[in-house]
């Protein structure tokens, strides 16, 4: 198996190659490799898939034993300043690979089918494949600088996939907003990465781990000084993972395509910040209080998402805040020391969430037929309803992925959000309780989510609702829109022009194969992935286990498997899911509870969640406008300050130079005069002193 190692650096390579030799098309025969449309997709979507076939084989030979391979040369020499790059294949990234490359497979392949008609075409299939081999070069790097160098090269391909429509405003807005807030983040990681070099001469995960755990213990470096530099790097992940406060560019960036919102904004790139965490957990294990800041920071940012997605009516932005809570999960994870339960949930994850993502492009791109490309109508879920029957396999598997995100058993999901709720009671009770009551919030969005999209009657066609929404968003202030409930009909006017929209069709109907076959194969790891992590036989703890822990260890972990706590953890986890998709069903499957009669209820906790507990606009606040009236004081000052002085120069030298003119006027009669009264004065002086 040695060979495969040695060939490991093509698996970012290839796709990498790929999107230049497609770009270098895209600018010198534009108009050609553009009118060759599905040939190019298919060269990218092959490097991707040998990309695949590889990370399979390097995982398959881990799986077997073989030890972890590193291959390193020299980068950058000074001194004693030694920089090598390289790449390394162990457990983490053997799983990174794989996860990424079967993802970013099967969405491209989705891709066909969703942007088939988009002028873009190629260009989104060129991003799409730089974005694959900028994620597969950050899972295989060994060292922190070469993590960085690839972690900026995944938020550029962000950027140009989240502003993909730049002719659009709110994607225009987007992308900047998601550049800006990940800034702060990566700024934070680049002082704790030099702060820890700084401190222990190395960029190594391990040797950074090793020595500042040394320095601590010999009182060469405070506890505090390594807590700040580890919750400096934290910041990273922070910003990248969508986590409190930095979260608020994850919602925006859904004005990208949907096949962007599934690989980089469920499966991928988010999942770079907690993969980071993992790799540089022998850093952050040794420092309690930087690892309470995790697990807090995490616990709160599962309940802040889910708290916001409770009233969200845009099928893609609802699905944002459902990542950023799973995400806070498994951040908690990382934070308590539940190193593979963490890891468990972002491969679980990935594959649903994914699905979910893929499953709303679907289903937009069905509604599309309706209403035509308008996001406003095309997205919300309050103009949705009944569509199983117009779309079975896209309904049949949301609701998998559904089943998945919501814990229940046999599903994906329950396994590894019932992991960390157990490391969580065991490390602090308070965690868990916040865990615990988010499953249940997660239950009740998520079904939500899937009544007002699948079940009930077809509200495409009411021009009422369409009048509603577009009035809603022309004022820019969210009516009381728990639910399809919500709607009053009567106070508005039921003119409108159905082919304004350019629709083609009545009603929806199911995606075309390119798009329903990648949500049927990410339905069996949905159901089945969950299998290898089970309490009874945890292969994947096994397998994953953190780098400071011996098999010896893990084999004594599974020995103390309790089957009556798994039961009580297991049901209490179920029962509040259950108790959520009861209360979802009572509001929006069989009406019996009326949302609108709820929100007015509790309308300040309604406004709260609708406006995303307004961080936003304390953000423009303090940021946006700040930064304004810092900038009007700062242009005051060089304005009054800096000119006044230079201008103040000005003035005083054509004042003195306008003064002495009259003392040039050429007589020599005159000039002797001045110098004898010059010497006058001087002779005077010197005879007073």
């Amino acid at each position: 198996m040695e060979p495969i190692y040695q060939y490991a650096w093509l698996i970012p390579v290839l796709p990498l190659l790929a999107a230049m030799l497609v770009g270098l098309g895209l600018i010198s025969y534009n108009k050609t490799t553009n009118n060759l449309r599905q040939v190019p997709a298919a060269f990218l979507v092959s490097s991707v898939g040998a990309a695949m076939v590889l990370s399979f084989a390097l995982l398959w030979s881990q799986i077997q034993g073989h030890e972890p391979y590193t291959y390193s040369l020299e980068w950058a020499a000074a001194g004693n300043f030694h920089l090598t790059m390289g790449y390394t294949i162990d457990h983490l990234s053997a799983l990174m690979l794989a996860i990424v490359t079967t993802v970013a497979l099967l969405v491209m392949i989705y891709t066909d089918g969703y942007m088939a008609h988009d002028p873009g075409y190629v260009r989104f299939y060129t991003y799409l494949s730089l974005f694959s081999s900028s994620m597969l070069g950050l899972v295989i790097s060994p060292n922190l600088v070469q993590v960085y160098i690839f972690w900026e090269l995944v938020g550029m391909c962000s950027y140009l996939l989240i502003g993909f429509w730049f002719d659009r405003k709110p994607a225009a807005d987007a992308c900047q907003k998601a550049f800006v807030t990940n800034r702060v983040g990566d700024f934070g990681l680049l002082l704790g990465m030099l702060g820890l070099y700084w401190a222990t001469d190395s960029f190594d995960f391990q040797i950074m781990g090793d020595r500042l755990q040394d320095l601590v213990q010999s009182g060469a470096i405070g506890a505090g000084v390594a807590a700040l530099l580890a919750i400096l790097v934290f910041l990273g992940p922070v910003a990248k993972s969508a986590q409190f406060p930095l979260h608020v560019w994850l919602p925006d960036a859904m004005e990208g395509p949907t096949p962007i919102s599934a690989l980089i904004h469920a499966a991928t790139m988010v999942a770079a910040g907690v993969f980071l965490i993992a790799r540089m957990y022998p850093v952050f294990e040794h420092i309690p209080s930087a690892m309470t800041v995790i697990a807090w920071t995490g616990c709160f940012t599962a309940f802040l998402g889910a708290t916001i997605a409770l009233t969200q009516t845009d099928i893609k932005k609802g699905l944002a805040y459902s990542t950023m809570s799973q995400l806070g999960y498994m951040v908690m994870a990382m934070g308590i020391g539940a190193y593979s339960a963490g890891l468990f949930h972002l491969m679980t994850h990935a594959y649903f969430k994914a699905m979910l993502f893929l499953g709303s492009g679907s289903v937009i791109h069905g509604m599309e037929e309706v209403v035509g490309h308008d996001p406003t109508l095309a997205q919300d879920m309050r103009l949705m309803g009944g569509l199983r029957k117009f779309m079975p396999i896209t309904a049949a598997t949301f609701a998998v992925g559904t089943l998945a995100i919501c814990g229940i058993p046999p599903f994906a999901g329950f396994w590894s959000k019932d992991e960390i709720l157990g490391a969580a009671f065991e490390a602090n009770p308070a965690l868990w309780g916040v865990g615990w009551l988010t499953a249940g919030m997660t239950a009740f969005y998520m079904f939500r989510m899937y009544f007002m999209t699948f079940e009930g009657p077809f509200r495409g066609n009411d021009t009422e609702i369409r009048h509603q929404l577009k009035s809603e968003a022309e004022a820019g202030e969210p009516i009381l829109a728990f639910g399809p409930g919500a709607m009053d009909p009567r106070e508005l006017e039921a003119s409108h022009d159905d082919h304004s929209h350019g629709h083609h069709s009545e009603y929806p109907h199911e995606s075309p194969l390119a798009m329903t076959f990648p949500l049927m194969a990410l339905a069996v790891p949905s159901v089945l992935i969950g299998l290898v992590g089970t309490p009874f036989a945890n292969y994947f703890e096994a397998f994953i286990h953190p780098p400071s822990e011996s098999m010896l260890e893990i084999a004594e972990h599974a020995e103390e498997f309790n089957l009556t706590e798994f039961l009580v953890m297991g049901g209490s986890s179920v029962g509040i899911a259950l108790i959520g998709i009861t209360l979802a069903s009572l509001m929006y499957l069989s009406r019996k509870i009326d949302p609108k009669a709820i929100a007015s209820q509790i309308k300040p906790l309604y406004l709260l969640s609708r406006k995303k507990w307004y961080f936003d606009e304390i953000y423009n606040s303090l940021f946006v406008l700040g930064s304004r009236r810092l900038a009007r004081q700062v242009m005051e000052v060089d304005y009054r300050v800096v000119d006044g002085a230079v201008n103040l120069t000005g003035l005083i030298t054509v004042i003195s130079g306008e003064g002495l003119k009259y003392f040039e006027n050429g007589r020599a009669q005159f000039y002797a005069l001045i110098v004898f009264v010059a010497v006058l004065g001087l002779v005077i002086l010197s005879g007073v002193t």
